[in-house]
């Protein structure tokens, strides 16, 4: 007798079972009802929405188990270790399973949490992989010790002809700024090592503390990945856009080598390159590196974008404090390395969450700058409670702007003029 998955495939079953099958409903085992899913989630078109929600939520024991089984089917493992379907819990069962191509797994270890890409380093089938070591090297998420030990176990693949440490333009940016140091120079003396682990202990410390009094929040809000409040501007709409950018700014660079080769121009081909990029395509180069960054980001969980909105960078917490996920987006304000002019800049942008707008000034830090107060008051995106409570620290002049300012509320404006009178008289 024809397995299920076969009949499906043949289109021999009747539409209500398949969407029976689509919600899970079939009692088959869990192997052949995992084929079938990832089958209708990838290849069906009416069904494959609802069978991509009934994998998101299946039992992680089973999904843990087929991950692990080198007999499964190859269509399910590449849709676990696909980036988008990526479940942290089973990392280490693909990792661990030699069914899984390695090039998935490299996929997989350039966006991992800090914690583990411990878990990948400690296996052997990383620590004996140069591929898959210099794909974990290009994690944004790693601090120096980690980048250090990376170094190490490539140094002890490589023969002394290619004996080098990892390329500069494979260093991590954020573990650079985080740390202070390169790859090239990440065996700093015990001391200062040991400070590094301190740092990095109390920064994780703050994110353990975040999670888990929000565990209620996390876990109802699920798998939901990254939606970004209003878009995200300056970036490429699309994929092709994007490539069509980074193609300039190659072309850029090979005009500028190629000019300074002919002798039109002195200098280094470097320079040269340098100086024509940041000239002809400056919005190129800029929506590149932020293009790359909501890259990482879009492939993070929910608890891999909360840490990194508490322990990223700059460039990172912009983005994230516009995710559509509340508990997310507040995790950013937390970050100890955020600055009061990020705040200010957030208390005027349109594309936040309220929650963000409302959150803000509840922090006595905040409410310090008046820079920051005034921006609240003049979005119109802020609660209106908010607005008419922080009103009454406005200068006079801020008053009078916004009795006249018709983008936030009626009633913001008329109170806004009123407290303008009052404070007129006095005067």
């Amino acid at each position: 007798m024809p397995r299920m998955i076969e009949l499906i495939r043949a289109s021999a079953v009747p539409a209500n079972l398949v969407q029976s099958a689509a919600r899970g409903g079939l009692a088959l085992p869990p192997q052949e009802m995992l084929e079938i899913l990832v089958y209708l989630a990838t290849e069906s078109k009416p069904f494959g929405e609802q069978a991509r929600l009934t994998l998101a939520g299946w039992d992680e024991a089973s999904c843990r188990a087929a991950a692990a089984n080198p007999q499964t089917p190859e269509a399910v493992l590449s849709y676990f270790s696909d980036c988008e379907n990526f479940r942290p819990a089973l990392f280490e069962a693909l990792l661990s399973n030699p069914s899984v191509d390695e090039a998935c797994v490299a996929a997989l270890t350039a966006s991992l949490s800090r914690e583990m890409a411990d878990t990948a380093l400690a296996h052997d089938r990383v620590i004996h992989s140069q591929k898959l070591l210099l794909a974990l090297a290009s994690n944004p998420n790693l601090n120096g010790i980690q980048c250090g030990t990376i170094e190490e176990r490539l140094a002890l693949l490589t023969d002394e002809q290619a004996e080098a440490t990892i390329p500069e333009a494979t260093i991590p940016e954020a573990a650079k700024a985080e740390t202070g140091v390169s790859l090239q120079e990440s065996a700093p003396d015990l001391e200062a090592a040991m400070e590094l682990s301190q740092e990095d202990k109390e920064a994780d410390e703050e994110v353990a503390k975040y999670i888990s009094a929000h565990t209620a929040e996390i876990a109802a809000d699920g798998e939901k990945p990254f939606q970004p409040v209003g878009g995200i501007e300056g970036l490429p709409a699309t994929a092709s856009e994007a490539g069509e950018l980074e193609i300039s700014v190659t072309e850029a660079e090979t005009h500028a080598t190629s000019t300074n080769e002919d002798g039109a121009h002195k200098g280094s081909g470097a320079g040269a390159a340098a100086a024509v990029v940041k000239k002809m395509a400056p919005a190129a180069v800029e929506s590149q590196k932020r293009g790359s960054a909501l890259q990482r980001i879009s492939q993070l969980d929910i608890r891999g974008r909360i840490q990194l909105a508490m322990k990223g960078t700059k460039e990172e917490r912009a983005l994230l404090v516009r995710d559509g996920t509340k508990i997310v987006a507040l995790a950013v304000l937390d970050s100890p390395k955020i600055s009061d002019s990020e705040v200010e800049k957030f208390a005027s942008q349109k594309n936040v969450l309220e929650a963000v707008l409302r959150a803000i000034p509840l922090k006595r830090r905040y409410m310090k700058q008046y820079s920051i107060v005034r921006n609240l008051v003049f979005n119109p995106r802020t609660p209106i409670d908010a607005s008419l409570g922080l009103m009454k620290n406005l200068l006079v002049a801020d008053l009078k702007n916004l009795s006249g300012n018709k983008e936030v509320s009626d009633t913001v404006r008329k109170l806004a003029l009123r407290m303008y009178r009052q404070k007129l008289v006095v005067k």
